[in-house]
C-alpha cells in the first residue's frame, strides 16, 4: 500500500530551505512541494466533468420520502447526515457505509455528506451538502489522501444534481451556515460529530429522537423500488449458498472461514457487500446465535449453521438461514430437531398477513416448539404452562423475526406500538426464524441432543392477500435439502 506525502514539520523545512537544492513552497497547503512540481501538476488534466446523467433509479421514491418529512415536520430545519470515514488502523479507514436514514432520504452514500431541508413558507427548500471533485489548484486531488488520485473521483456537485435531483452545495460551507441558522432544528445524531457541535445550542435529545422515530417507522412499510431491491438482495443469496454446498468437500479440509469467504465473494461480485457478519457455525458452534469468529472445523456427520445476506448497492439485505448436513444427510436426532424446527416456521409464515398483530406469528413458532419440547419429554406439560413461564426459552432463545430493509434488524427505533405492538400491512417485509439449540454442557437433555442447533430462515413480504416467501428458491423440508444440496454435489 502506497505510503502518503507526509507534510513536513517546521524544522525539517527549515532544515531544507538552508540546502536549497530546490525551491519549495512555504506558503501552500503542502510544504516540501517544489512551486515547479505544485505548478505541473495543476495543468495538462482533460475535462472530465459529466454530463447528461440519468437520474438514480429510485429517485422518484427519495423524493417522495423527503416529501413525507417535510410534511411531518413543518416549519423546522431538518438535518440528516451521511456519516464520517473511521479509522481502521493508524492511516487506514474502514470501508465507508452511509447511515441509513441519508441513504433513505437521497440514495446517496458518500462520506461526509448532510441533507439539509430548510423551512420555507411552501414547505422545505432541499439541499444535498457534499464534497466536490478534489481541488486541482491547491494540490487536494494528488496530494491529500482522500484525494481522488488516492481513493477515487467524487462526482461534481453539478453532477449530483443530476443524480439525486436535490440541489447540491458544499458541505465545507455548512457548519457555518449551521452555527447562523434561527428556529427550530433537529438533526439525526450519532453519525457526524462535526454537525452536531455547530447545532450543539440549537437541538434537544428529545426532539431529535423524535426524527429518528419518524424516519424508523417510515421503512415499516416498503415501497415497490424497496421490494425489487431485496428480492435482488434474497436471490443472490441463494446463488451465495449453493457456492457454499459446492465447496463443503474443501471447507472441511480448512474450516469456517472457508464458508464465509465463499458467500462474501458472492456478495461483492454481485452486491454492496455482506449485509451482516456471516455466521457460518458449524457443529456445537451453531448453538451460539450470532457466532460469528468463523474459525472452527467443519466436520461430516455435523450440521451447518449458515445465516447469511447479500447486501445490494442500494443497501437492501437480505437475512436467510439454512441449517444443512455437512455430509448431505441429516442422521435421525438431527433430522428429529429439524422437522421440528420447520413445522414451527411453517406456522409461523402461516400467521403472517395483513391485519395479523406483528407477535402472531412468533407465538404461533413458539407453540409448536413447546408441544416438540413437552413430548420429547424435556419440559413438564402442559403446553399452556410452558409457554406462560416461557420455559421453552431455554432452548429457543430467540424472538422468531425481524424486519428486514435498509438495516437487517430494521426499524429499531420505531415505536414499540408500531412495531411488535403493531399490525401488519402490504409492503411489510420481515423474517420468520424459529430454532431450537442443545448446548453442548446441557445435562438437562439426553447426550444425543447436546451440540445441535437448528435455524431455519425466511424473507417473508406481506401481500394483500396473505404473504409471499422471497426466499423461496432455497429448499427448507429435510428432504428437499438432502435432494438440493446432492444435486449441487454431483
Amino acid at each position: 500500500m502506497a505510503d502518503e506525502l507526509e507534510p513536513e514539520t517546521p524544522e525539517t523545512e527549515a532544515a531544507e530551505a538552508e540546502e536549497e537544492p530546490i525551491k519549495r513552497r512555504k506558503n501552500g497547503l503542502y510544504p516540501g512541494v517544489s512551486d515547479e512540481l505544485a505548478e505541473n501538476m495543476k495543468s495538462g488534466w482533460a475535462d472530465t466533468e459529466l454530463r447528461d446523467l440519468r437520474p438514480i433509479a429510485q429517485a422518484a421514491e427519495t423524493a417522495a420520502r423527503r416529501a413525507a418529512l417535510s410534511e411531518r415536520f413543518p416549519g423546522e430545519r431538518l438535518v440528516v447526515p451521511a456519516g464520517n470515514l473511521k479509522t481502521r488502523s493508524n492511516d487506514t479507514e474502514y470501508p465507508f457505509r452511509a447511515s441509513v436514514e441519508y441513504a433513505y432520504l437521497t440514495g446517496n452514500q458518500t462520506e461526509d455528506s448532510v441533507l439539509v431541508l430548510e423551512p420555507t413558507p411552501e414547505g422545505h427548500k432541499e439541499t444535498i451538502y457534499l464534497l466536490p471533485r478534489s481541488d486541482r489548484e491547491n494540490g487536494e486531488f494528488w496530494l491529500s489522501g482522500q484525494g481522488e488520485l488516492w481513493v477515487g473521483r467524487r462526482h461534481s456537485l453539478a453532477e449530483a444534481e443530476q443524480l439525486y435531483g436535490i440541489p447540491a452545495a458544499d458541505v465545507r460551507e455548512l457548519p457555518v451556515k449551521l452555527k447562523e441558522a434561527k428556529g427550530p432544528v433537529r438533526v439525526v445524531r450519532s453519525y457526524d460529530a462535526g454537525i452536531e457541535a455547530a447545532l450543539r445550542d440549537k437541538v434537544t435529545a428529545e426532539r431529535d429522537e423524535e426524527l429518528r422515530v419518524f424516519l424508523s417507522e417510515a421503512r415499516l412499510v416498503k415501497d415497490d423500488f424497496e421490494i425489487g431491491e431485496l428480492q435482488k438482495a434474497v436471490d443472490s443469496t441463494v446463488r451465495g449458498f449453493e457456492d457454499v454446498v459446492k465447496v463443503l468437500d474443501r471447507a472441511e479440509a480448512t474450516s469456517e472461514r472457508y464458508i464465509e469467504g465463499t458467500f462474501f465473494l458472492r456478495a461483492r461480485v454481485e452486491g454492496n457487500d455482506v449485509g451482516y457478519g456471516s455466521i457460518c457455525a458449524a457443529g456445537p458452534h451453531a448453538c451460539t446465535l450470532h457466532w460469528v469468529r468463523n474459525d472452527g472445523p467443519v466436520r461430516s456427520g455435523d450440521l451447518l449453521l449458515l445465516d447469511a445476506g447479500v447486501e445490494t448497492h442500494t443497501y437492501y439485505t437480505a437475512d436467510v438461514t439454512r441449517t444443512l448436513p455437512i455430509n448431505g444427510t441429516y442422521s435421525e436426532i438431527q433430522k428429529k430437531i429439524y422437522d421440528a424446527v420447520y413445522d414451527a416456521q411453517e406456522a409461523g409464515i402461516a400467521a403472517v398477513k395483513p391485519g395479523a398483530k406483528y407477535r402472531d406469528f412468533h407465538d404461533a413458532s413458539q407453540r409448536v416448539l413447546a408441544e416438540r419440547l413437552v413430548g420429547w419429554g424435556l419440559v413438564e406439560g402442559p403446553v399452556e404452562r410452558v409457554l406462560e413461564l416461557g420455559l421453552q426459552r431455554r432452548w429457543t432463545l430467540h424472538g422468531t423475526g425481524h424486519m428486514l430493509g435498509m438495516d437487517v434488524h430494521d426499524c429499531a427505533a420505531a415505536r414499540v406500538e408500531s412495531y411488535v405492538d403493531g399490525t401488519l400491512e402490504p409492503g411489510v417485509v420481515l423474517t420468520v426464524e424459529p430454532g431450537l439449540y442443545f448446548q453442548a454442557d446441557d445435562l438437562t437433555v439426553p447426550e444425543e441432543y447436546r451440540g445441535i442447533g437448528v435455524r431455519i430462515e425466511d424473507d417473508i413480504l406481506v401481500t394483500e392477500d396473505g404473504n409471499r416467501n422471497l426466499s423461496a428458491g432455497l429448499p427448507r423440508r429435510s428432504d428437499e435439502v438432502e435432494a438440493w444440496m446432492a444435486s449441487l454435489r454431483s
